[in-house]
């Protein structure tokens, strides 16, 4: 959801600034435009950089009890 926002953002700052002509007193719709953009990128970059899916290492052991002959699994997950 986070990287989709992140593109609507920059489509929608894309739009307002090269496509939308219209004026209104008080509001420069290019610059609205690019500000969007721009936090677009930004968001994207921060998405990639500090968000991103961290790494995980699952380590799975079995182990036989020999007297009773019951098997035991255990499993370890470590964050990378």
């Amino acid at each position: 959801m986070r990287l989709g926002s992140s593109i609507f953002l920059i489509a929608l700052g894309a739009i307002l600034a090269f496509a939308v002509t219209v004026d209104l007193s008080g509001i420069d719709l290019q610059t609205v435009g690019a500000i969007l953009m721009l936090v677009g990128v930004l968001w994207l970059v921060l998405e990639f950089v500090l968000f991103r899916p961290r790494t995980r290492r699952t380590t799975s052991t079995a182990r036989r009890d020999p007297g009773t002959g019951s098997t035991t699994y255990e499993s370890t997950t470590r964050d990378l």
